[in-house]
């Protein structure tokens, strides 16, 4: 495989983590309240983004192969929890 061809691969890989992290991260302070402690913009996106590359790295270990649509249902719960944790969406 050439080099190129990884990084393609690599980048479609995380593609769905990287646009649902920053979708979250938009849509977040007009579903959840601002908190005073709730990170910003860039700190929410690069939670989710982490959250979102270990569920999809679990996702084809666990399952094998990449693009099931579990992993994405996985994917999705798991990074807008962590975004309602991060803004404090408790309180």
């Amino acid at each position: 495989m050439a080099p190129q061809d990884l990084v393609f691969h690599l980048a479609n890989f995380v593609a769905p983590a990287l646009v649902v992290a920053i979708l979250l991260a938009l849509a977040g302070p007009f579903v959840i309240k601002k908190s005073p402690v709730a990170p910003g913009f860039i700190a929410q996106a690069a939670i989710n983004m982490v959250v979102g590359c270990l569920v999809l790295l679990l996702g084809l270990w666990f399952l094998g192969a990449d693009g099931k649509m579990v992993t994405y249902a996985v994917l999705l719960m798991a990074m807008a929890t962590g975004q309602w944790l991060g803004a404090r969406g408790w309180r």
